[in-house]
């Protein structure tokens, strides 16, 4: 039986080495990177200090995370992502070069439930040639999920890129 603790692990190494591939992948890219679910700031943390050239912007009900890792306001959109994604839409089109969700909880049925619910909102923010990086699996008709890095753990982080 595999452990909580044991999961935990497995879910952080993967999403460190899925970010640092998809990074690495899109670093010729200008479009901006979005950050969907912020919580403690971690992954944000970790984006910002390893992308350059690119805004990260937050998406985020409420900011809980830690000072190091709080995002700039001009930064930040607050909302619920069912009404922020579709204005994200509007107001950024398909220019993304690097999405990263990690929007689920504890309960796989409501997370498998939930990205099926926002990965037709997600798809039309991603450029031609970005990556998605998400904890759960998506449902996206036009991106591709590709293969993981060699650390990452299979069924703990997903990538998927868009190629046209």
């Amino acid at each position: 039986m595999i452990t909580r603790l044991d999961l935990f692990i497995d879910r952080m190494v993967s999403q460190r080495a899925c970010l640092d591939f998809a990074i690495a992948e899109t670093a010729d890219m200008s479009g901006p990177v979005f950050e969907l679910g912020l919580g403690n700031g971690r992954t944000y943390h970790h984006m910002k200090h390893n992308i350059t050239g690119r805004d990260i912007y937050v998406f985020e009900r409420a900011v809980a995370s830690h000072p190091d890792s709080t995002p700039p306001e001009e930064l930040t959109i607050l909302g619920d992502v069912r009404e922020t994604l579709p204005a994200a839409v509007e107001r950024f089109g398909a220019t993304a070069s690097l999405i990263h969700a990690d929007l689920g909880g504890h309960n796989r049925a409501k997370n498998d439930a939930f990205a099926r619910l926002v990965s037709p909102l997600i798809e039309p923010l991603l450029a031609v040639g970005g990556m998605m990086v998400s904890s759960d699996r998506m449902y996206f008709d036009s991106l591709r999920e590709m293969p993981l890095p060699p650390d990452a753990v299979e069924g703990r982080c997903f990538i998927y890129r868009r190629d046209a």
